[in-house]
């Protein structure tokens, strides 16, 4: 047992990983956590992320009558098993036909009180308003002679709730989460959290989820701040654990210091999330292992790396499929990046099924020129090869595309863009760099040659990515005014970009639409990434700038 303060109060932070709709196995994983804080950690409180009950977030599953049953009767268990320590749990409570997203304090077979999420978020990821109502009203719990306020996530960003409960006489405020990961997050959790605690006065134990569901990933970083808004306590990112706070009682509690996890580089906390968003997203769907094409370029070569980190090197197999286009450097730099690795590697020309496509094709496509369609042909046949793989090992696809290519649809349908997951989807061209030199320092896994030569489709003679793109140092800062900030043409043209490449970029994007809708999901790590948070029509007549050029961009 883990000695605390006789004369102060024990919090344990429960940063775990739960799985959307598991109920009965996230109660069960609840119970033992109760039972490891109070016997190995001497904890007075245990406190778990929100909505951990059902795992976050559940969605359209909050609309079915037997999913809410389950609920109620994993409630009723957690009640039943939960002694000798008090426990804060997140769930959706039915109360007369209202759904509530509640914070449960749970002791010695009741309910001891009772918190219902006050502010709703409907922006971004977030569209709780179409699943709860908002509650208006504090819980303050005695525990050991001291009030605890309670928190839900969104709470904590607006000021009226915090003071609420130290008016009605808290003297810590608990804050549950379930707040996504982005470049940038711990800073901002910190500087709210520290300006909420001046504000009200009371030390705050900001307790995340941790885990990866879909497209978001919980990075956990569960951390305790004083009433000065310092922060005394912070959990490790991306890593489940039961993480103690203790206070000491005096005139008022304060937090003691304890361990803060370092703080990340943008390369790492990145890294962090995509390895944790593919782990999780292969485990939980009950995959085998992954499967992926290496084509000796930088983005399969990161994808390769995140595979292995994320599932092992057994339970990931490549195929390199070289055309009458592919340079020799690449076919090199792929068998050396598998070596690298330890991965099961093979080797499969699409000559003879290319070939054999263009026979098919040879009268209809009579009198005409090649273009774009010869090169997605050979897309196609590599699509139909990996999915024969997937199926027949039983692992799931990871498409290679970064967020550059698929904003300006530089990919192909049910070519390149087949597959089950899309690890780098939300990573930008010039991030995939530096992950990978990120990813070296910690032992290199990807030739120096594969970083530093200029990216390729290698789908034509000669071919290079700055044939039809902008250089990437000046499409992605256009790219992320445009879709990350909602900027207008003109507003971007003003910070000094060029208008014709501009019209050009956001053209492309718009034309795009339908492409991402048929891609597969990929791990979220900025601000606004393509599907739950940027909802585009396809079909629109909305134009922000003049262009005359009607051509459509390739399929």
């Amino acid at each position: 047992m883990t000695d605390k303060n006789n004369t102060g109060l024990r919090i344990v932070m429960a940063q775990q990983d739960f799985m959307v709709g598991a109920i009965e196995a996230n109660a069960s994983k609840m119970l033992a956590a109760c039972n490891e804080a109070r016997d190995e950690l001497a904890a007075d409180v245990i406190v778990f992320p929100e909505l951990a009950l059902t795992g976050y977030p559940p969605e359209d599953l909050l609309l079915r009558a037997h999913f809410i049953g389950q609920v109620e009767a994993a409630v009723a268990r957690l009640t039943d098993g939960i002694t000798g320590i008090t426990a804060v749990v997140g769930y959706p409570l039915q109360e007369e036909g209202v759904l509530y997203n509640v914070a449960g304090v749970i002791r010695d077979g009741g309910i001891a009180g009772l918190y219902r999420k006050q502010h709703l978020p409907n922006y971004g990821v977030f569209d709780e308003k179409r699943y709860f109502a908002a509650g208006d009203a504090p819980c303050i719990v005695p525990v050991r002679d001291v009030r605890l306020g309670i928190t839900i996530c969104e709470d904590i960003w607006v000021q009226g709730p915090a003071c609420q409960a130290a008016e009605a006489g808290a003297a810590v405020l608990i804050n549950i989460n379930a707040s996504p990961f982005h470049t940038g997050k711990r800073d901002e959790r910190e500087q709210m959290l520290a300006q909420r605690a001046r504000n009200s006065n009371l030390p705050i134990v900001y307790v995340n989820l941790v885990g990866g569901q879909d497209e978001l990933v919980f990075d956990g970083g569960s951390f305790a701040v004083g009433p000065d808004g310092v922060v005394t306590q912070h959990a490790p990112a991306c890593v489940e654990g039961l993480y103690p706070v203790d206070f000491r009682c005096g005139d008022r509690l304060l937090p003691v210091p304890a361990d803060c996890a370092p703080v990340l580089s943008e390369e790492a906390a990145v890294y962090g999330a995509l390895v944790l968003g593919v782990r999780d997203y292969v485990k939980k769907n009950g995959f085998g292992g992954a499967v992926l094409g290496l084509s000796g370029g930088i983005d399969s070569a990161l994808t390769l790396a995140i595979a292995v980190d994320a599932i092992g090197a057994e339970r990931v197999s490549v195929v390199m499929m070289p055309s009458r286009y592919t340079a020799d450097m690449s076919s090199e730099d792929a068998r050396a990046e598998a070596e690298l690795l330890g991965v099961d590697y093979h080797v499969i020309p699409i000559e003879g099924p290319f070939s054999s496509f263009l026979g098919v094709l040879e009268e209809i496509f009579h009198g005409t020129e090649p273009d774009t369609t010869e090169e997605n042909i050979q897309a196609r046949c590599r699509g139909i090869i990996l999915m024969a793989l997937s199926n027949k090992q039983g692992r799931i696809l990871l498409t290679t595309g970064n967020k550059s290519e698929v904003s300006v649809g530089y990919a192909t349908l049910y070519g390149d863009m087949a597959g089950g997951y899309a690890p780098i989807k939300d990573v930008p061209k010039l991030l995939v760099y530096r992950l990978s030199e990120y990813r070296n320092s910690l032992g290199r896994v990807i030739p120096q040659r594969v970083i530093e030569r200029p990216p390729s489709a290698e789908l034509a003679p000669d071919q290079v990515d700055a044939d039809s793109l902008p250089p990437y140092e000046i499409l992605d800062p256009i790219l992320e005014r445009y879709i990350e900030h909602d900027q207008s043409v003109e507003e971007i043209v003003s910070a000094g970009f060029e208008v014709a490449v501009v019209r050009r970029v956001a053209k492309l994007v718009d034309r795009n639409e339908y492409k991402r809708r048929q891609a597969p999901p990929g791990v979220r790590i900025t601000q606004r990434a393509f599907g739950r948070d940027r909802r585009y029509p396809i079909t629109s007549g909305y134009q922000n700038f003049q262009n005359t050029d009607s051509s459509s961009s390739p399929v």
